[in-house]
């Protein structure tokens, strides 16, 4: 089964790939690696979700911004790649929250990606992953997640 079939019972579709909004590239290819560049929770229509998770922003609330990061990751490597079906495996994330000082989940919160990339590519979507807290994101967003793909030539 390819990453295309297992999205489609998760009534999943890919947005469009986010527009670089600083100097930098969205990915960069190293060998049979995929650098992925931090993505936030943006929908498709371009509307970020922001706030401070423990504060106005549940733990509930921040997984499904997780969760659409990890849609934001899996459009600009489909862009990439041509086809999913090139990820060998997912090798690491790195999960950012913005979370207030008290804040203890931010492993739960980043669960949002994980668990999308597992269900997309089963044990091959397993990774290595830091879950962290920081005391801002740009554009005060919720999340921001980068990741490394092995890839298929």
């Amino acid at each position: 089964m390819t990453p295309h079939d297992r999205l489609r019972p998760l009534g999943l579709d890919l947005p469009p790939p986010p527009t670089p909004v600083g100097s930098y590239v969205p990915l960069v290819f190293d060998g049979d690696r995929l650098y992925l560049s931090g993505q936030g929770p943006r929908e498709a229509d371009g509307f970020k979700h922001a706030g401070k998770v423990g504060a106005e922003v549940d733990v509930e609330t921040a997984y499904r911004h997780a969760r659409l990061v990890g849609l934001n990751l899996l459009s600009v490597a489909q862009a990439a790649l041509g086809d999913l079906s090139r990820v060998r495996r997912v090798v690491k994330l790195f999960g950012m929250v913005n979370a207030t000082p008290d804040f203890r989940e931010h492993p739960k919160v980043i669960n949002g990606c994980s668990d999308l990339f597992i269900e997309v590519f089963g044990e091959d979507g397993r990774h290595a992953r830091s879950a962290v807290g920081m005391g801002s994101l740009p554009g005060s967003i919720t999340v921001e997640i980068e990741a490394i793909f092995s890839i298929r030539p």
